[in-house]
């Protein structure tokens, strides 16, 4: 699975399906770390791609005069 071939909202309800299912507890062993490492795939193409929407932002404040860097992250 490419970063390029899947869209973040594809792979976030993918990431939630395989959550729920890992929940129900249902699920023989084997194929709960098949869920578990396809889970971790999907949850690195979604930072990944939250990572370059934010490098996008940052790119576009810049171009407007505003130096201060984008940060998606809430502030606490």
């Amino acid at each position: 699975m490419k970063n390029e071939e899947i869209s973040f909202e594809e792979a976030m309800d993918k990431l939630e399906a395989i959550v729920s299912k890992l929940e129900e507890g249902d699920v023989p062993l084997e194929k709960a770390i098949n869920y578990y490492q396809d889970g971790m795939n999907l949850s690195k193409i979604c930072g990944d791609k939250l990572k370059q929407v934010q490098e996008k932002m940052t790119q576009i404040m810049n171009e407007q005069g505003e130096l201060e860097p984008f940060d998606l992250q809430e502030e606490e």
